[in-house]
């Protein structure tokens, strides 16, 4: 996809990157790239390449565990940068996760130089990227917190939530990556989805779930 350095919605997004010089960005390769819902973005051999900025949608950020079952990790939204690739990148590591569409998505690709230069020349750069790991970090405290003390069900409505939106409320996803995501069992994820859809909040089907009555989810949620 064409990319131009003064894109207004990329500034909007990453007003940090106007301190980027165009020789500079000439320097970087930049490139945009659209991926559909549920694409791998990112894994390590992108990472030993290239640096990311999420212009648009959701991504969840997982690894794989001993066992070989993948983690949700954290979420990733637009106007953010994946902690795992800022960190990995500035102590010569590999990158140990990936990164999965949640929905549709716009990424832009720079040189992993060129993007970890950034990062130590500029402060804006470095300030709202540290920043925004330190909001990742927050959050991921906050899931791991509700993993372990929210009630499953109230989770699942939550991630149902979070994954649509009042004028698109179909979820291309499966039992498994619900399971993931809130850190549980598929077996347990389908019985609750099947109490869901007999209380008519939801319809369900071959990879995607449908919400018929989003405001009887968020009641699930309480305060």
């Amino acid at each position: 996809m064409a990319f131009k350095p003064t894109d207004k919605r990329l500034l909007n997004v990453f007003p940090c990157l106007s301190v980027v010089q165009p020789a500079e960005w000439a320097e970087a390769h930049p490139f945009v790239q659209r991926f559909p819902a549920k694409s791998s973005i990112f894994r390590r051999e992108d990472a030993a390449v290239y640096g990311m900025f999420l212009l648009s949608g959701t991504a969840r950020i997982t690894v794989i565990n001993e066992q070989g079952s993948e983690l949700v990790l954290n979420m990733l939204a637009a106007g953010e940068v994946c902690s795992l690739m800022v960190l990995s990148g500035l102590s010569g590591r590999d990158y140990p996760g990936s990164l999965i569409a949640e929905t549709d998505v716009d990424v832009l690709f720079v040189l992993k130089s060129s993007f970890l230069r950034w990062v130590q020349e500029y402060e804006p750069i470095r300030t709202a990227i540290f920043g925004g790991l330190l909001e990742g970090m927050l959050r991921m405290v906050d899931m791991l917190q509700e993993k372990q003390y929210m009630p499953l069900e109230k989770r699942l409505a939550k991630a149902l939530l979070r994954a649509t939106e009042e004028g698109k409320p179909l979820l291309h996803t499966t039992h498994q990556e619900l399971a993931d995501e809130i850190g549980t069992a598929r077996e347990v994820v389908s019985r609750s989805l099947q109490r869901f859809k007999q209380n008519g909040w939801i319809e369900t089907g071959r990879g995607w779930v449908r919400i018929d009555q989003r405001s009887r989810l968020e009641d699930q949620l309480g305060d």
